[in-house]
């Protein structure tokens, strides 16, 4: 029995990649009993909602039509030069930088500011799931 759990978590880390550390999975359960209590029907978050996210364009900052990807780019496994500040941004992705999704105070505060710049408005709990979801798995 106990190789056969082994073996179903090392397929689910295959599967799935990488995983957030203690304090970013507290921050992401939080985030899922606020999601669960804005929408009854909520499950889990979804790495798919979360590229859509992610690369679909908003009238943003500046009245410019804008996505994440403008910022971060298309491929998270390179830098990226910031559209509005011209500063390369490193890699987003936690597979080409592992200091990504480590720091849940500076998660929340690049989240809040980031959909601020995309959409104009604060992230909902289930869309900055989505999108670390995404992110966690690049």
């Amino acid at each position: 029995m106990r190789k056969k759990t082994l073996i179903c978590v090392f397929l689910t880390s295959l599967v799935f990649g990488a995983e957030f550390n203690a304090p970013m999975q507290a921050y992401i359960d939080t985030l899922k009993a606020e999601a669960k209590k804005q929408d009854a029907s909520f499950r889990d978050f979804d790495a798919l909602r979360g590229e859509k996210i992610f690369s679909t364009k908003n009238q943003g900052k500046n009245n410019e039509l804008i996505s994440c990807q403008s910022c971060h780019g298309s491929n998270l496994k390179e830098s990226a030069k910031n559209i509005f500040t011209d500063k390369t941004l490193p890699p987003l992705a936690p597979s080409a930088n592992p200091t990504r999704l480590t720091d849940v105070k500076e998660v929340k505060k690049w989240l809040k500011r980031n959909f601020k710049d995309v959409f104009l408005r604060e992230g909902t709990p289930q869309e900055k799931g989505d999108v670390l979801y995404y992110l966690i798995k690049q």
